[in-house]
């Protein structure tokens, strides 16, 4: 049986396989940060020693968990976006993804440096 595939997959006309090679690509190393995202989160959680603030590790591996759930969603609306404007010839999607995923990036290293410095036991 062939997996259903989107309607807008039947739209325009197919993409020279080299830009769609490199969509997937750029999909996949989102797709990666998204999983370390995950997996710091797994690890602040579980291996970090604690603070000295109560439920600070609890924020910071929910932050992560979050931010890497909407990483993983963010890259594939990325990814369609960009296959159907290759498709129909429009131009690329802009995406306020990148700004949201580094600023979230900084404020969290940002909190994690100041936990690490000033909130350890």
């Amino acid at each position: 049986m062939t997996p259903a595939r989107p309607d807008w997959l039947q739209e325009g006309h197919d993409p020279d396989y080299r830009f769609s090679l490199a969509n997937e690509r750029t999909f996949l190393a989102w797709i990666r940060t998204s999983l370390a995202m995950t997996a710091a989160a797994v690890a602040v959680v579980q291996l970090i020693p604690a603070f000295r603030i109560e439920g600070a590790r609890t924020v910071l591996g929910a932050l992560l968990a979050a931010s890497g759930l909407g990483t993983a969603v963010l890259s594939y609306t990325r990814w369609a976006g960009n296959e159907r404007a290759m498709r129909t010839d429009a131009q690329l999607p802009h995406t306020r993804g990148l700004v949201v995923l580094s600023a979230t990036l900084t404020v969290l290293g940002g909190a994690v440096l100041l936990l690490a410095l000033f909130a350890s036991k």
